[in-house]
């Protein structure tokens, strides 16, 4: 039961976009990425104080590099909000468990631990072919410079997840690599706000007055974000890996809900025929994953158990 705080925190993450999507027009991408870090850092600043926890790391660069690398995911997904239906740009970037699979697949395979796997193949150009056909029908020729921004957001957020479990097998806990990606998610999107209004084109304006609408909604990316993000890691750290993870994808189905009855954004057969084909492709790539896990302790566990052997005999 504890993996059903994954559906909690992906309904979280689609109201997120939801809020994303509206306050797109009164705000710059960067500025979003600032507000939604900034009350992501001091939310889990004061839990961190109340709790007595500890923000003092040995790892600043691992740090630097996943708040660096994660920052410029989540800006490239909030901007890809402005151009593609709501659906859209969340089954792109959720492709990201895919990208994991293949990237941690290469890596075993370019070092010998892994055999070729013609099912994890097929199962990456399926998950391609999902996201042509979910294209092509969906979106207009001028929406897919976001498209490709959505596909790249997925890529990025795989190198992230990948660095926090790096942190993770160093010691560091959760809360403190949260901590300081938003932090850093803070200061960059203020530097980059800086940058873009003085770029030729821009209105000349880094930071937009706000209205009672708008912090309401910068106030509601930041909450939602923290809290699923907790719900988040709650799943995985207490429920089934497996089912954590595949559950990540009723994320696409909540924001297909949102995106039909708030901007009416209908799917047709074609486009929810590349929706399942991803999803599958997902799920199937996580088998993968856990196998590949499975295969690495077992391996240790032999080589630990030769080792007690060669020395007792």
């Amino acid at each position: 039961m504890q993996s059903l705080w994954m559906l909690f925190a992906t309904f979280l993450f689609s109201l997120m976009g939801v809020c994303v999507k509206l306050v797109s027009d009164d705000y710059s991408t960067p500025e979003i990425v600032m507000y939604r870090s900034l009350i992501g850092a001091l939310f889990l600043g004061c839990l961190v104080y109340i709790r007595g926890g500890s923000f003092k790391t040995s790892y600043p660069l691992q740090h630097l590099w996943r708040g660096v690398v994660g920052a410029t995911a989540f800006g490239l997904w909030f901007f890809s909000f402005r151009g593609l239906p709501l659906a859209t740009a969340m089954t792109l970037n959720y492709m990201s468990p895919i990208w994991i699979a293949g990237i941690l697949f290469g890596i075993g395979l370019y070092r010998g631990k892994v055999r070729f796997e013609w099912k994890l193949a097929c199962a990456i150009i399926a998950s391609f072919v999902g996201v042509v056909l979910l294209l092509q029908p969906t979106i207009h020729a001028d929406q897919w410079q976001s498209g490709v921004v959505a596909l790249v957001s997925g890529v990025l957020a795989a190198l992230a997840y990948l660095q926090v479990r790096h942190l993770g097998n160093l010691g560091e806990p959760e809360y403190r690599v949260v901590f300081y990606f938003c932090l850093i998610g803070t200061v960059g999107g203020a530097l980059i706000s800086l940058i873009c209004a003085q770029l030729p084109g821009s209105d000349g304006i880094a930071f937009h007055s706000h209205s009672i609408k708008g912090l309401v909604l910068l106030t509601l990316i930041g909450v939602f974000a923290a809290v699923g993000q907790m719900a988040m890691t709650r799943a995985y750290h207490l429920g089934k890996t497996l089912v954590t993870a595949n559950l990540q994808y009723s994320g696409i189905v909540f924001s297909s809900v949102w995106g039909i009855l708030i901007w009416e954004d209908f799917l047709g057969w074609i486009g929810w025929l590349g929706v399942a084909v991803i999803m599958g492709s997902g799920i199937s790539t996580t088998f993968f994953d856990v196998r590949h896990k499975m295969a690495v302790t077992l391996q240790t566990y032999e080589k630990a158990k030769k080792s007690l052997a060669q020395k007792t005999g």
